[in-house]
């Protein structure tokens, strides 16, 4: 339309009105908006209560923390647990976000690390995907310790572990707690550790020269064992454990008491230099002073070069030994030059 032939007053009526119709547009969507926003708001606020009221870390979250998961637990048992050690707000939701992230199969037993507080979302994936997010801590077992040294070593180094649960199990496996390094979880189970010692322990004695050996000696495992641990407390070195090895199996063939000192730590706690009348007199069946033969079982668990000269003896005319205070040995054939070597390197 040519503008120059509409009156003025038509064209600023026209203008007008439709400066209205966008007012009265602006004016409704402007009051949408000032319906709808407060509902945002406080939807977004109402959300983020819900969140940190259910699905958030809780704010007691224990960081850089270990939790065991127990064997047998159920989801909602886990989710307790959780509850309780501050790791979880809703048990609910636990138990929701494990079926979904478990698919039926349930939670994983084991220890779990924490190194910060986690959602329970990702607990859930965690402990139904078996993500334990742990470290493997070495641990060195001494030769010739024994089931209450290693438990007590375990102990210190594993974080979380049950060692007198580990101690009630080991004690009747002394002698195959094979003295190694071991990479072990923090707060493994006491079996599975024990197992792990049990394995190593049997690989050694598997090898072909060994297991020869062994059999070829005519004696039962336990007797061997028993032997090579009085050996790893007796002698330092493979010459010295092989002499005393033959000294030891000739005076049982011979009807002779072993009087072995290593035997009393392992009784009473006390050393060979600090030995009493009285203590020679302990009643034990691992007193080799009042018994004749070996011990029922073995004091200590004795490494690889102990078991084989437990079984492979040097044969001497010797029927005595003991060891000075620099740890020299002296060997005799007659009691009457044992007490003449005790005089001179003992009392002096």
């Amino acid at each position: 339309m040519n503008h120059e032939h509409v009156p003025l007053k038509h064209r600023v009526r026209r203008h007008i009105i439709r400066t209205k119709e966008v007012c009265d547009a602006w004016c409704r969507q402007r009051r949408i908006y000032d319906r709808v926003l407060p509902l945002s708001f406080l939807l977004g606020v109402l959300m983020f209560i819900a969140y940190h009221a259910t699905f958030a870390a809780p704010f007691n979250f224990p960081p850089a923390s270990l939790i065991n998961i127990p064997q047998g637990y159920t989801a909602k048992d886990v989710a307790y647990l959780l509850k309780q050690k501050g790791y979880i707000r809703s048990q609910l939701v636990f138990e929701a976000a494990e079926r979904y992230y478990g698919d039926g199969t349930g939670v994983v037993a084991g220890e779990y690390f924490f190194p910060s507080a986690e959602s329970v979302f990702t607990i859930a994936a965690r402990l139904t995907s078996g993500d334990r997010e742990l470290k493997p801590v070495r641990v060195t077992v001494p030769e010739g310790a024994n089931s209450k040294e290693i438990a007590a070593l375990l102990g210190d180094k594993l974080p979380d572990f049950n060692a007198d649960a580990f101690l009630t199990l080991a004690r009747p496996k002394e002698g195959m707690l094979f003295p190694d390094t071991y990479f072990l979880l923090p707060g493994e189970d006491p079996a599975v550790v024990l197992l792990t010692f049990e394995n190593n322990f049997r690989l050694h004695l598997e090898e072909p020269a060994v297991a020869m050996a062994i059999a070829s000696s005519g004696k039962q495992l336990n007797q061997v064992l028993t032997m090579a641990s009085l050996l790893e407390k007796e002698a330092p070195d493979t010459v010295n454990r092989e002499i005393i090895s033959g000294i030891l199996w000739r005076r049982i063939a011979l009807g002779m008491p072993l009087q072995v000192d290593a035997v009393f730590p392992y009784i009473i706690g006390v050393y060979s230099l600090q030995l009493t009348r009285a203590d020679l007199a302990t009643t034990s069946p691992y007193n080799t002073y009042t018994n004749k033969g070996l011990p029922p079982g073995p004091i200590a668990n004795p490494s690889l070069d102990s078991i084989l000269a437990a079984v492979e003896p040097t044969k001497t005319n010797y029927l005595y030994y003991l060891s000075d205070k620099q740890g020299n040995m002296h060997y005799c054939a007659t009691y009457a030059c044992q007490k003449a070597n005790a005089a001179k390197y003992l009392r002096s």
